[in-house]
């Protein structure tokens, strides 16, 4: 039997999931001490109910996940506004080493299980279908090599490759904050917890914007018309910005190369953060610059609403019993993924990404799209702000290297791997 819920239904229970989850991380001690999102303690009590349902009743819920892909695009949409090129260029050297850190552990993610399929003598193809493809990759490239592994040899490529990326999605969600509160506790002095750019804003602190900060900090709410009319242009430039990003994303698509749907708002929206500044209107009487019409702070909340949004609906349509057809070896493979990403991000990224505030949080960052998606990365790092304090750099950062250039590394070295396999097969 299955229950099929609509768009509306579906928003409402990732509603009622977020709810849940603020609850939960406000009383229990372990998800704040960690920083677990909101979106993923809650929806996990979601997944665990339909994964009851399953099991007992064999009755599954069919989630619409409409609105959850205009939550994620608007999300992005917020992400791009915030992509100041003086900002960008300050963290040039840290999008040099992302990159280069991303190729190792895109490499290492299907080296490490085509090893352990060799050592236990099982299909080659299942350490790939649990490499990259579905670590890095999410249930997105996953459902796209399929077909290809398949016809390599690989039976249920498909259900092996979305299980392994539902774990991920989860592992990501829950390893990113724990080890980054580790190193913040561990490995930074007091001075290192202060913030470094010119520019801080605490409205960008974190996807629970409207929960008490564990460390006392209240925010003011406002409850004017002239609020009213702060978010509301906010909204409107938002959507604009992604009706515009919905053409820009199908010209990509022209070119051949596959890209994130996000990317044409995301890019748009930096297009017009960097470029509005040049223009100017007339108001009382004086000419102002144009960049005053983006309200950044509003533009930030909503942003970080409709992330809170995204999260929240794509963990409640997680179907867990995906994980219990995971024979012996994808088990000990997905196991060996997690424990190197948390060595790897602990041992060699935080050194090298400056053993600092930042790299603490980009370490949260790794995780969560290393293992699931960049949403994760940016919920990780949004958690573990808003536990300590906003920082810009990782939030410039994490976006580009998961819009420009995750896909695109990861696809060319997987195609790499599936052809040194052919002749091995």
């Amino acid at each position: 039997m299955t229950i099929e819920l609509d768009m509306i239904q579906t928003t409402g229970i990732g509603a009622l999931a977020l709810i849940v989850g603020m609850v939960l991380t406000r009383k229990v001690a372990f998800l704040q001490k960690f920083c677990v999102p909101s979106p993923v303690s809650g929806g996990i009590i979601f997944s665990l109910i339909s994964l009851a349902l399953y099991g007992w009743f064999h009755v599954e819920i069919s989630f619409d996940g409409t609105l959850k892909d205009v939550f994620m695009l608007a999300f992005f949409t917020c992400v791009g506004f915030q992509s100041d090129l003086k900002v960008i260029k300050q963290g040039g050297k840290l999008l040099v080493i992302m990159l280069a850190l991303l190729i190792v552990i895109v490499a290492m993610q299907n080296l490490m299980p085509m090893g352990i399929t060799r050592l236990m003598g099982a299909h080659p193809l299942i350490g790939m279908a649990s490499g990259s493809i579905s670590m890095t990759g999410g249930h997105g490239t996953a459902g796209g090599f399929a077909s290809v592994l398949e016809g390599m040899g690989l039976q249920g490529a498909g259900t092996i490759g979305l299980a392994a990326a539902t774990f991920g999605l989860i592992a990501g969600s829950m390893i990113g904050g724990p080890l980054a509160e580790r190193i913040i506790r561990t490995k930074l002095k007091h001075e290192q917890m202060q913030p470094q750019d010119e520019e801080i804003d605490p409205a960008m602190a974190g996807i629970e914007s409207d929960e008490a900060s564990p460390t006392g900090r209240t925010k003011r709410v406002s409850t004017n018309e002239q609020e009213f009319q702060q978010y509301a242009k906010a909204t409107y430039c938002i959507i604009l910005v992604m009706g515009g990003g919905t053409i820009l994303s199908w010209l990509f698509a022209k070119t051949g190369i596959t890209f994130p749907p996000y990317f044409g708002a995301l890019i748009l929206a930096a297009i017009v953060r960097n470029t509005i500044g040049f223009f100017s209107y007339k108001e009382n009487g004086e000419w102002v610059k144009a960049d005053k019409l983006l309200d950044m702070e509003r533009i930030i909340s909503v942003g970080n609403i409709c992330l809170s949004m995204f999260l929240g609906m794509a963990m409640i349509s997680l179907k867990l019993w995906e994980l219990q057809s995971l024979a012996l070896p994808l088990i000990i493979i997905l196991a060996s993924q997690v424990l190197m990403i948390a060595l790897f991000t602990y041992i060699v990224a935080f050194p090298l990404l400056g053993r600092d505030y930042d790299a603490a949080v980009l370490c949260a960052g790794i995780c969560g799209f290393g293992l699931g998606a960049t949403p994760n990365a940016m919920a990780n790092m949004s958690a573990v702000c808003y536990k300590y304090h906003y920082t810009v750099k990782p939030f410039l950062i994490v976006p580009i290297i998961g819009a420009m250039f995750a896909d695109l590394i990861n696809t060319g070295i997987i195609t790499l791997f599936l052809n040194l396999l052919k002749e091995s097969i």
